[in-house]
């Protein structure tokens, strides 16, 4: 049943036009291709991340948030009690006021000290600042030399300033060392955030970065079976310039640094701006703008690959939740501005 399955899904009229097949993409005279065993490399540089970003969160990332003030944060603990552990891990960690007076004669405890135990206990489970600027320094570190060695590898590509030349010879194109890289390191950075998802701060978005994380390792992925890559490095390239920004405007706000620029009014009042607000319209602009990218593959081509269909499809996925990221983004940033211009007007 595994050989049928695998036989239908490599069938050559799935992933070519007519004309063409799987011996077109064969290696020779020096020309390398794309192949879908490349993908395993993936694997154990996703792994190295992992130990490299334990490694810079230590020596790197530690000592930059002491110098820019962020500290560890020091909570009281509640005071060990099975009863009300057991209640908090395993019923709810808000327990309604009849629970609460239930609680107090198992423990013996007053209202008081039931309501004051939970709130600490939840105050525990709270990340600190210090943890938070850890993850983002280390993605913003990694989405700026991310889009530094990207933007290198391309700068001399035609495809990068002619968008007619990434279809050009396509799907029979040869992959450059650089593209090979690139792709690989992408996909293995990305494998590394869902492995550690579980032990990284769990935000309000979190089911929304697992299914941003299984997507975009599906998007690399297939653009690398169906040699859609020289669209697939443009899209890097525009997600990691956005990204890079976004990830130094959460160390910014991290870091107390609320008022980063400011602005002069006709009044000659200052309005202190928030870093979230700079990255706004780069968010807005770069990364919505890379459907735009994959909406341009020839019709022809769409009509001839069940696959391209598939990423069209999961590229909408992370439109989508780019969409989302981007109107909570703007909701911060006005809210914030909003503030601002109200109390300088007082």
């Amino acid at each position: 049943m595994l050989s049928e399955l695998s036989e239908w899904f490599w069938q050559e009229r799935l992933w070519f036009p007519k004309g063409l097949g799987w011996a077109d993409l064969e290696d020779r005279d020096g020309r390398v291709y794309a192949k879908g065993r490349d993908l395993w490399v993936a694997l154990p540089i996703a792994v190295s991340f992992l130990i490299i970003r334990q490694i810079f969160e230590r020596t790197v990332a530690t000592p930059l948030a002491s110098l820019l003030g962020v500290k560890e944060t020091l909570r009281l603990k509640a005071p060990h009690n099975p009863t009300l552990e057991s209640y908090y891990c395993n019923v709810t960690k808000t327990p309604t006021q009849t629970s609460v007076l239930s609680l107090c004669k198992q423990t013996g405890h007053s209202e008081r000290q039931v309501q004051r135990w939970f709130r600490r206990r939840r105050n525990q489970d709270r990340p600190s600042l210090l943890k938070k600027f850890k993850e983002a320094s280390w993605r913003f570190t990694f989405y700026l030399l991310a889009f530094i060695a990207g933007l290198a590898s391309l700068i001399d590509k035609p495809w990068l300033y002619d968008l007619k030349e990434m279809w050009e010879g396509f799907p029979v194109l040869t992959i450059l060392p650089s593209q090979y890289w690139y792709y690989m390191i992408e996909l293995g950075f990305y494998g590394s955030l869902l492995f550690s998802v579980a032990s990284d701060v769990k935000r309000k978005d979190f089911k929304e970065q697992i299914v941003h994380h299984v997507a975009t390792i599906l998007l690399i992925s297939f653009s690398w079976c169906v040699n859609y890559i020289r669209a697939g490095t443009l899209i890097m390239l525009v997600h990691d310039s956005a990204d890079y920004f976004l990830e130094s405007a959460k160390m910014f706000n991290y870091a107390g640094w609320r008022n980063a620029c400011k602005i002069k009014t006709k009044k000659n009042k200052t309005i202190s701006t928030h870093p979230l607000q700079v990255c706004v319209i780069t968010f807005y602009f770069l990364q919505l703008q890379d459907y735009l990218l994959h909406m341009g593959v020839p019709g022809d081509h769409l009509r001839a690959f069940l696959w391209l269909l598939l990423l069209q499809w999961l590229l909408m996925v992370l439109q989508c939740l780019h969409i989302f990221w981007a109107v909570l983004i703007i909701k911060i940033a006005v809210r914030f501005l909003t503030n601002n211009v109200s109390n300088c007007a007082n």
